[in-house]
């Protein structure tokens, strides 16, 4: 059976999964995971996106994997008319994802990345003083989680414990509606599956004067010119992203060229304990096609 995990990882983690009959594609490397599509049978898949053309050219593919949670960036209209099964792992890095969070939260909060940048320059350890009047707790602060999944509910209690108030929203669990939570949040977190009823669901202009927006969800969720708009006139006050409306943000882009925004590549799901829980949940559902039995946690 031909597998093939795409994903920029490792040189380690490719002869960690050459024995297991796996072949480790960079998502970078488009030529060769053009080479690989017509033999490939199950496709263990993270973010580039899963088009119906990358479907119909791989004839004998059965099962698409994904590494994480979010289905979005799968075509699951092609994949049903094709009687692929499309599976995720849910919970595999709900921990990493809530962490990260949290980091981002706290980097935010304490300016983190201007603070190291300052350290490393002629002078900076003195003028980095003048940024003390923004730096902030979390303890005494209102903090909004949008969606109440596996994330929130690790980072609830964590929140209550650093001493923060917590509203949370979501369709099915709420103790705020969605607009009052913006309102009154000094730190809104999204963790929303993107789907065509999230989309654009956060516009920055409804959330607090001076508040911060995380967000390692997707980038989808976020009306991006209201976001940018918001943290170029100070309504914000910061933003720590994970996540865009476009992957891989281009050079240049405008919130780059912004102080109050804190930005990771998409990694907050990342961990090493994260990739171990993910390969032995795809591998467990391998050895299930394998033997013909029912996959776990199918979504299409």
């Amino acid at each position: 059976m031909k597998i093939v995990f795409h994903f920029d990882g490792t040189e380690a983690l490719r002869r960690r999964l050459e024995p297991l009959g796996i072949t480790l594609c960079p998502e970078s490397d488009e030529d060769t995971f053009g080479r690989l599509l017509p033999e490939m049978e199950v496709l263990w898949h993270v973010l580039k996106p899963v088009t119906e053309p990358v479907i119909a050219h791989a004839p004998k593919l059965r099962l698409i994997q994904k590494i994480g949670i979010g289905v979005n960036t799968i075509d699951l209209e092609a994949a049903k008319r094709r009687g692929i099964a499309v599976c995720n792992l849910p919970g595999t890095n709900s921990r990493a994802v809530a962490e990260m969070a949290l980091a981002l939260m706290l980097a935010c909060l304490r300016r983190l990345p201007e603070l190291n940048s300052a350290v490393r320059t002629e002078g900076g350890w003195r003028r980095s003083w003048e940024l003390q009047e923004s730096f902030g707790e979390l303890g005494g602060r209102t903090v909004g989680l949008v969606g109440y999944g596996a994330v929130p509910k690790i980072l609830h209690p964590i929140l209550d414990a650093m001493g923060a108030k917590v509203l949370f929203w979501s369709r099915s669990r709420k103790n705020s509606e969605l607009d009052d939570l913006l309102a009154r949040s000094d730190v809104v977190s999204l963790h929303l599956p993107l789907t065509p009823e999230t989309q654009g669901i956060l516009d920055a202009r409804k959330m607090k004067r001076g508040a911060i927006l995380v967000n390692t969800a997707r980038g989808g969720l976020v009306q991006g010119k209201s976001l940018q708009d918001c943290l170029e006139s100070n309504h914000l006050a910061a933003a720590g992203l994970d996540v865009f409306g476009e992957e891989p943000l281009p050079r240049g882009h405008p919130l780059l060229r912004l102080s109050n925004v804190v930005a990771a590549p998409h990694l907050a799901w990342l961990t090493q304990e994260t990739l171990q829980r993910s390969i032995e949940g795809a591998l467990q559902n391998l050895n299930k096609l394998r033997a013909g039995l029912p996959l776990e946690n199918r979504v299409a």
